[in-house]
């Protein structure tokens, strides 16, 4: 009867020890099992137009959609020189971004300058999204970097220029003077410019170091649709106004070529637009001023893109006034 007892008392001690074992061995298993989610990345643009070129001491373009496994922690980009490429000298650049922390999903679009101490080559650009929840995400991307002098074209902002066209000329922006004009002292500086319904936009570019096959849009902008492309290839054209649209062809070397061509057909209308107007320029058909684009007061950017479409390399800029309709 002791011995039954004994026997009874030892199951009854052994049996909880038994089912705690078995159930930490169980959640240790399927702990080892949870597969964190992982970040990811996409509509990734290297280089302005994603034309995959970055100049030495000139302004870089990045931008990605990135949405995190749990939360962002870290975004890295990191210009790593190939193995397998050869480079006047060893050089890797890398920036980390941390201002993306703590958020779900984020458009990181980042302007920088390559530094004065890039080595020329072929490199691959290593994108590392880190997540709060410990996983990563490693890509990988090309880019050449060149120096300006060994570009296989080189375009140049010489003159970029707006005005307002009634019964007199108003000059509104003149880029080479220091942009914005003040309609009552007519200094050039940080001024508030405007233009009225029944005014002509009147926008011009002077580019140089062009050759080959190459267009130009000047571009108008309602800023509330929060749209300001840097390449023709992203222009949304349901929120763009088209002012004009010129291109060249078979262009030798030359140091200045402009929209403001007096050989064009119907120069110079082609290159102005009417505050009130029911199509733009667009080309080679005209599109109506309607939806999204319609006539409204408020705050416009006016600027202008160019591709080199024969080497892949685009130009941009930008400036704002106020619309009165």
């Amino acid at each position: 009867m002791m011995n039954t007892t004994f026997k009874n008392k030892l199951h009854s001690l052994l049996l909880p020890s038994l089912l705690f074992t078995l159930l930490f061995t169980s959640c240790s298993s399927d702990d080892a099992d949870v597969i964190l989610p992982v970040p990811t990345i996409s509509e990734v643009e290297i280089g302005l137009g994603n034309n995959e070129i970055g100049v030495v001491g000139r302004d870089f373009h990045f931008n990605a959609e990135i949405l995190a496994g749990d939360k962002i922690d870290l975004v890295t980009i990191q210009f790593r020189q190939r193995s397998e490429e050869t480079y006047s000298e060893a050089w890797s650049y890398e920036i980390i971004w941390d201002d993306y922390k703590g958020v779900k999903n984020a458009t990181v679009h980042k302007h920088f300058d390559i530094p004065m101490d890039a080595i020329e080559g072929n490199y691959d650009l290593v994108i590392t999204i880190s997540d709060e929840n410990g996983t990563l995400l490693e890509e990988v991307r090309n880019v050449t970097i060149y120096l300006p002098e060994h570009l296989p074209v080189d375009p140049q902002l010489l003159e970029f220029t707006v005005a307002a066209r009634s019964d007199s000329y108003r000059v509104l922006y003149i880029h080479s003077l220091g942009g914005y004009r003040d309609p009552e002292t007519l200094e050039y500086g940080n001024y508030n410019v405007y233009i009225d319904k029944g005014e002509t936009l009147d926008a011009s570019v002077n580019l140089g170091g062009l050759k080959d096959d190459g267009v130009v849009y000047m571009l108008l902008i309602n800023k509330k649709n929060q749209h300001k492309p840097e390449s023709i290839s992203s222009i949304d054209f349901s929120k763009v106004v088209v002012i004009d649209v010129f291109e060249h062809t078979a262009l030798e070397q030359t140091e200045r070529w402009s929209n403001i061509h007096y050989e064009r057909p119907n120069f110079p209308d082609i290159s102005r637009l009417l505050v009130g107007a029911s199509v733009d320029n667009n080309m080679p058909t005209p599109s109506p001023i309607s939806d999204l684009k319609a006539w409204e007061s408020g705050t416009y950017y006016v600027g202008f893109i160019y591709k080199n479409t024969t080497h892949n390399i685009e130009l941009f800029q930008y400036m704002e006034l106020s619309l009165n309709f």
